[in-house]
This record gives C-alpha cells, structure tokens and sequence, in this order.
C-alpha cells in the first residue's frame, strides 16, 4: 500500500471578513493551476459566522462564483508533505474581489507608500495547548492555575520542549522568522513573537505561524486555541501587532521633540489611529467572545489611549533604546485572534494615514499604571458595528462590501450567542481560530 501521508498537498486559504481561515487543497501537480485559474468557492464564504451560520445579504448569498487563486511567489513548505500559500480572491470575469481581504490591505499600503510612508509591522500571538487526549467538549476546562506551571516559568519551557522544537523546526522550514517563543500566566498558554515585515508579508506570517502552531501542537498531542478567552475566568489570548513609521526623513516615532521623541508626523499617527479605534472594534475585537477579554486588568489595551510601556492603554508605545534593536514601534493591544489579520492592519494603517493627512492633536501619554482617566473602547456589538458602518477609516480601507460583510457576520453572531453564559460560548468556540 502506498504512503498515503507521504503524497504532497498544497493549502491555498484566505481569512474570511469574521477572522476565521478558510481553505481548499490541491495536489501539488495541480499548483500552477490554482495560481492560474483558481478554484472556486462561494460568494457565502464572506459571510461565515464564527460558529459557520451564513448572515446572507444583497451581495452575498450563494448565488454566484469566486475564484480563489494562490499567490505561486508567497507557497511556503510547512512539512509533513504540505505547502502552504495565501490566495486572493477573484471573480469570474479574472478580476479581484471587492470582499478580498488580502487585496484590501494592499491597497491601505499603496496609498500609504504613495505619500511617502513606509510601515512594518511585527505580529504577536497568544495561544494555549490543550491535551487531546482530555477533550475539553463536555468536559470541565484545566485548572486556571496550576501549581506544576510557574508564568514565563523555565520549567514550563522545557517541560513543552518538544513542541516549540516542532515549532521552530517547521518555521525554519517555511522561512517564518520567530524572534522568541515564552510561556505565558495560564497553565499551557505561550506567546511568540515574528519577525516585523512589510505589512501584507507580516499578515501572511502571522497566518502560517498559527497553521505552524497547530500541527507541531498535532504532533505533540495537543490541540492549540487562540481563542481570546479559552477558558472561562482564565487568561486571555490576544493577537497584539507592533507597527513602526518610516519616511525618506527617517523614523516617524523617534528622534523629534514630541513626547518620547515622537516626530510631528508620527504623532500625527498616533491620534489618527487613536481617534479611528472605536469606529474599528468590530474588526479588532468583535467577536462573541471579545468582550470578555477587552476589559480592564486584562492588559488587553481597553482604555482608548497611548502610553510609554502601558499595558492598559490600547497603544502601548515602545520608545527607541538600545534595548529596541528594530527602533520605536507602537503595540495596538485591543486585537484578538478572532480579528482577521489584514483587515485589522489596514484599518490601522489608513487611520495612521488620516492623522498623517490631516494633523490632529496628539492627547497626552498615559504613563502610569492606571488608566482609569482615558475612555474604554466600545465591546457592545451593536455599538461596534453601529461605529464601523459611520468610520471613515473603514470607510476608506475596506470599502462597502467588506463593511457589509463586517456588520452582518457579527450581527447574526450577537443575535445568536449575545445571551448565552460566557461558559456556553468559551466551549462553543475554543478552537474556531487559528
């Protein structure tokens, strides 16, 4: 009998308008045809729901056809017989998608490059491993605390070496750059940190690591969840993306006269993306469980503020040391993993862009650790995409179909889970990202 495992397959997916990945296969053969023509998926693949509920609309139902088609330049190998590519979605008639939301980010870059900016962006992402051998379904959840795991304990590495090897090991193989990998405060819960990259190249890393993650968690018995909250009453998983400024000048975040050397330009940015936040919660944080984890003491950024190394305040500003090899960056901290990745860093970027454009006044840093004098972000669902379907820098960055596609998915999602026990959703949806 032959190796079935053994016969090569190639993965093409997109992340859907609601933050979840999907996918087709071909066999290897077949690649350069779906770098060509494609394959087709259904215009319903926009509106998936987290829990996979269809929020059909005008333009999306399941009349119709999309071509999803793999980028032949971004396939990476991520062992076991599999390659791994992004696709940008089509139509028929060979041109992209209004609802592609890769193409959505390229576009946010093009028009940051052309006036004159430059942006890179490095991504986080939380995660907690759970034994596949103790399905969780229908279970009760691990202990919140546990003593055999000490938070960014030396023990909890090693005693989980042989995943972050696996890990490692199969991003050395698709050329994914970790910068480090750390045990995180909840029992089997760890962060890695990418390399920063322009910003379509760090929203496709960010996608493989976490496709890395979970087949060196198969190999080693787990099953991994990015979910914000996957146990109920425990820590909390965020999916933070540290962003820097560069013009032909120079930096925009450091080596001005502003507050912790900011340029004007780069504080500029700064209250651009500041005064764009809570327009953009349904595409941060908009999930059924995104709530939950955008809370105070959570060190998830729910205060609508910027800061030098607060963790409170949504953008945490990392000024430039020597203990900052790669230069001054901001950390927007309110992103979960239910966030889709490009569509996240384009709201980001055009909101940065507007403030750039048009030079409003920088608020003053919120240094200490509390932050109880800046707003909270907005959790209400109907008030995020109430928020999203008024913001401009939605309204630039995504255009109306993917705003469309945004506001029906969480609102079928809210109308669904919005009264369910936080324990009844933390179960439904532990491992639906990632």
């Amino acid at each position: 009998m032959p190796d079935l495992a053994a016969e090569p397959l190639v993965i093409g997916s997109l992340v859907d308008p609601g933050g979840v990945s999907r996918a087709k296969a071909v066999p290897a053969s077949r690649a350069d045809a779906f770098a060509a023509t494609g394959v087709g998926a259904s215009p319903s693949w926009n509106v998936f729901c987290a829990d996979d509920r269809l929020a059909f609309t005008e333009r999306f139902s399941v009349i119709g056809d999309l071509r999803l088609r793999i980028d032949p330049a971004a396939i990476r190998d991520i062992g076991g017989g599999l390659s791994w590519g992004p696709v940008t979605v089509g139509t028929l008639g060979g041109t992209v998608a209004a609802s592609c939301t890769r193409t959505a980010l390229v576009r946010t870059v093009e028009r940051l490059t052309a006036a004159g900016v430059t942006a890179s962006v490095g991504h986080e992402l939380e995660f907690q491993l759970f034994p596949r051998s103790e399905p969780p379904h229908g279970s009760e959840p691990p202990e919140v605390l546990s003593p055999e795991w000490s938070a960014y304990g030396f023990g909890a590495v090693v005693d989980h070496a042989a995943f972050l090897q696996g890990v490692v090991a199969r991003a050395r193989s698709a050329g994914l750059e970790i910068l480090q990998l750390h045990a995180e405060w909840a029992p089997r819960q760890f962060e890695i940190s990418l390399a920063r990259r322009p910003p379509v190249q760090a929203a496709d890393d960010l996608v493989l690591a976490r496709m890395i993650v979970r087949l060196a968690a198969r190999d080693t018995g787990f099953a991994a969840s990015f979910s914000p909250v996957p146990i109920a009453g425990g820590a909390s998983n965020g999916a933070h993306a540290h962003l820097s400024l560069h013009t032909a000048g120079g930096p925009l975040l450091s080596g001005g006269t502003g507050p912790h050397g900011v340029t004007d330009a780069g504080a500029a940015a700064i209250a651009g993306i500041l005064a764009a936040l809570p327009g953009v919660g349904a595409v941060l944080s908009g999930s059924p469980l995104s709530a939950e984890r955008l809370r105070p003491g959570m060190w998830a950024g729910a205060h609508a503020s910027w800061g030098l190394e607060n963790r409170e305040a949504a953008l945490r500003f990392v000024a430039a040391t020597p203990g900052t090899p790669d230069g001054a960056n901001i950390e927007i901290k309110p992103i979960d993993a239910s966030a889709n990745p490009y569509l996240a860093t384009a709201v980001v970027l055009e909101a940065a862009l507007m403030g750039i454009e048009t030079s409003p006044p920088l608020p003053p840093p919120v240094d200490t650790h509390s932050d109880d004098s800046a707003p909270l972000l907005p959790t209400s669902p109907e008030d995020q995409v109430a928020r999203l379907e008024g913001s401009t820098a939605a309204r630039r960055s995504l255009g109306p179909d993917l705003i469309e596609a945004i506001a029906a998915v969480r609102r079928m999602e809210h109308a669904t889970w919005g009264d369910k026990r936080v324990e009844e959703r933390v179960e439904r949806f532990r491992f639906t990202w990632g």
